[in-house]
């Protein structure tokens, strides 16, 4: 079945931001709840949205959105995660950044921090922090990934085991709402397991839209971090488990 006009934009809509809500685009197309919701069946049946309460988003399987759509993707809160987390970093400390797009947030909010020891695996936040001069930059090696700038790998979780720096900072491609933190590549997960059993203080760094998504392999638990930086409030039942842990939620403005 072909789609039509006002079904292509739903789609570009639902690419850009991760989801799209019934009212809002009834608003928006000024037509009516019933035939939003009929559009969404229609892009549900061809493979390409999941329909959930309200609205739809984009399918999860078992590979991830590319690269260039998920940097897109809920660029705003991104922009403000990475600013309330760089917020909490002080000068004079070493971090290691793992891979995704918010990771390269908070590496763009870090420009005018002084004197840091940055480790990574993502080629993008050594780009981004290569323009502050006070700041170390040490990169992993192994296998690069040109798809994202990433390094994965025995090589890089070997890299990587050497450091214990004061803080580590993770992203990850799905949340699931009983608290764990889910990604797609094994050979990631090893590297993003290694970072966050190394550091001082570990934080993910995620938007809320995460929880609408899933992956198959589970890195660690909710209960393992010191803090999670949001763009929105996680559901109450998320929050509980975060207040049993002991892990600050932050969400950022």
């Amino acid at each position: 079945m072909a789609l039509n006009i006002r079904q292509m934009e739903i789609l570009d809509i639902a690419r850009a931001s991760g989801r799209v809500v019934v009212e809002e685009l009834a608003e928006r197309f000024d037509v009516t709840l019933q035939t939003i919701r009929r559009d969404l069946g229609e892009l549900s049946d061809q493979g390409v949205l999941d329909r959930v309460h309200g609205g739809a988003v984009l399918r999860s399987g078992v590979s991830n959105i590319g690269y260039e759509q998920r940097r897109q993707m809920n660029a705003d809160a991104k922009t403000a995660i990475g600013r309330a987390c760089a917020a909490e970093i002080p000068d004079n400390c070493s971090i290691i950044l793992n891979l995704g797009t918010t990771t390269e947030a908070v590496a763009r909010e870090l420009m005018n921090h002084r004197n840091l020891t940055v480790i990574t695996n993502n080629m993008n936040v050594a780009n981004i922090l290569v323009g502050n001069e006070s700041c170390e930059i040490m990169v992993a090696g192994g296998a690069l990934r040109r798809s994202d700038g990433g390094l994965v790998g025995d090589l890089t979780t070997e890299f990587m085991a050497q450091f214990k720096p004061d803080y580590a900072i993770i992203g990850v491609s799905a949340l699931d709402v009983d608290g764990d933190l889910l990604d797609f590549d094994m050979a990631e997960v090893r590297v993003s397991r290694a970072i966050a059993g190394l550091a001082r203080k570990t934080y993910l760094v995620t938007d809320i839209s995460k929880l609408t998504r899933s992956a198959p392999v589970r890195i660690i638990s909710v209960g393992e971090l010191d803090s999670i930086f949001v763009d929105q409030r996680l559901p109450e039942s998320l929050m509980q488990k975060c207040e049993e842990w002991e892990t600050r939620v932050v969400v950022a403005e």
